[in-house]
């Protein structure tokens, strides 16, 4: 990690550029990874990342999803914004990738979903003057990945509020803030189980990443390897949601995530990663939350 910096503009500047480089580079490996496999998507039965989300989600649509309004985040390539739109919703995907658009675009027009999605490329942060909605959506989704490329999480939430309209529902997951906090211990040390490395709590100030691996593709090797990237402890991103308007409904914490965040991790089911005996630390997490 190299030295952190003072806060940041939030509508442009270097940790914008970077971030983004790095996002338009990683969109060919990832859809070409395993780990974001669309077969099931093309054959017409989409599924979302975790079992869990299909289950949480469910919730916020009983009757189904025909003629939901849905907002997607930070969507990457909307694999799982064209999910929504194959079970019947009106989804707009939104993400910072010209890359990443451009594939959701591409692949909305061969699933036949380009009547029920749209996908703008935007900053989040850039998002209310790029797709003004005065009517609201039913539901804002945003998983996995997310708020940690952003510097203030405050104001993300007031955007989920501003979208949200009056009874809507936010549905969010995402790595557990406890967990970033770990890494991997070193070579040959004798427990196996990640190590308290970085803090927990931020300052408002970014950490500074040169890595040039990626999740999806442990042999992937990129140019653009220097991140900015921020934590945002539990109690953060929850004050700021209620500070925003929001209730929350429901705080779920897992002992599973949809990668292989640390090396100790054993694959529970396809896709999700846990612990290999004992449930030790939470993984992720996953909450709920109603525009009042």
């Amino acid at each position: 990690m190299t030295e952190a910096f003072e806060p940041v503009d939030l509508r442009e500047g270097e940790w914008l550029e970077r971030n983004r480089a790095r996002w338009d580079e990683l969109v060919p490996m990832h859809v070409a990874s395993p780990m974001y496999d669309r077969t099931a998507l093309r054959e017409g039965r989409g599924r979302f990342v975790t079992s869990m989300e299909e289950s949480e989600l469910a919730a916020l649509a009983p009757d189904g999803w025909k003629g939901v309004r849905v907002l997607h985040l930070q969507c990457h390539f909307g694999s799982d914004s064209l999910v929504f739109a194959q079970r019947g919703a009106s989804v707009v995907g939104l993400d910072f990738s010209s890359s990443a658009i451009g594939e959701a675009r591409s692949a909305a027009a061969d699933l036949g979903l380009s009547d029920r999605s749209r996908f703008v490329q935007a900053n989040v942060y850039d998002a209310r003057h790029m797709l003004p909605d005065p009517e609201g959506f039913d539901v804002v989704y945003s998983t996995w990945g997310t708020i940690g490329w952003l510097p203030d999480v405050a104001e993300w939430a007031r955007i989920v509020a501003w979208f949200l309209k009056p009874g809507g529902r936010l549905y969010f997951a995402d790595g557990h803030p406890a967990s970033w906090s770990l890494d991997d211990p070193d070579e040959g040390a004798e427990d196996p189980r990640p190590v308290l490395r970085y803090a927990y709590f931020g300052d408002g100030r970014p950490d500074v990443w040169d890595e040039p691996g990626d999740y999806a593709d442990e042999s992937a090797v990129v140019e653009n390897s220097v991140t900015w990237e921020w934590p945002h402890p539990t109690a953060e991103v929850l004050t700021a949601l209620l500070d925003a308007g929001l209730r929350l409904d429901f705080f779920h914490e897992h002992p599973v995530v949809p990668w292989r965040m640390f090396r100790a991790l054993e694959e529970k089911e396809p896709g999700l990663w846990g612990w290999p005996d004992e449930q030790w630390l939470p993984l992720s997490f996953s909450l709920g939350a109603t525009r009042i």
